[in-house]
């Protein structure tokens, strides 16, 4: 990957901490945080030794920043103990997560750009989820603050999101350089195995998918 620009990297650094900080308010300032940090700490030195750009083993090492958040998302919904927590866990700042999503899909466009993922990744192209990180902060003061959106609107929008979400996490995959790969093909999605930008997908990616499920479940089973 050729050399960026120093804003990309502050920027993006700047937004996983952003997301940090606000899912540690989320949590209710929990302790849990700690493992937050060894799994980004851990992810930063596999990453900078070269790990993951090593894209001919099977199966793919990509597979090992994704399957362990939404493995430990899966627990926290089928335990009961998981249940719990979560439950108590602060909804209205959950919705100011998905605010990363906007520095997230300028720093997809940088990338764009500097040759590092395909234009099928940014808004230019099939991701249009930086919809969801501006909206967010309109759900949260008109759904939250005001309460003037109704239990109906504040699912839909959620839904949508997750829709969004998926598109570009499945466009994101199919894009890296395996043999699975079906679109970037002139210009494939390398970013992802580089840090800082490994985050994206280990934790930036997981977050809001959590944030997302988590406030649907309050949705629903609140009267």
């Amino acid at each position: 990957m050729e050399h960026l620009p120093l804003y990309v990297y502050v920027v993006f650094i700047a937004t996983t901490l952003l997301g940090l900080g606000v899912l540690y308010k989320a949590i209710n300032y929990s302790k849990a945080i700690i493992a937050v940090l060894i799994w980004l700490a851990l992810q930063a030195v596999l990453s900078l030794t070269g790990f993951y750009t090593n894209t001919s083993t099977l199966p793919p090492r990509f597979g090992l920043l994704l399957i362990p958040p939404v493995i430990f998302i899966i627990i926290m919904f089928l335990t009961k103990r998981g249940r719990t927590a979560i439950d108590t866990f602060d909804v209205k700042t959950l919705i100011l997560l998905h605010i990363v999503r906007i520095p997230v899909e300028l720093t997809l466009y940088w990338l764009f750009g500097h040759k590092a993922v395909p234009g099928i990744m940014t808004f230019e192209g099939r991701n249009f989820d930086i919809l969801c990180g501006l909206t967010a902060p309109v759900i949260y003061y008109f759904g939250y603050v005001k309460n003037v959106f109704g239990k109906k609107v504040l699912i839909a929008w959620n839904i949508i999101c997750l829709l969004l979400l998926a598109n570009i996490a499945v466009t994101a995959v199919l894009s890296a350089p395996y043999p699975s790969q079906k679109f970037g093909f002139e210009q494939p999605n390398i970013a992802l195995f580089y840090f800082p930008f490994v985050w994206l997908p280990c934790f930036l990616v997981p977050g809001v998918l959590f944030a997302h499920l988590v406030t649907l479940r309050r949705l629903i089973i609140s009267k």
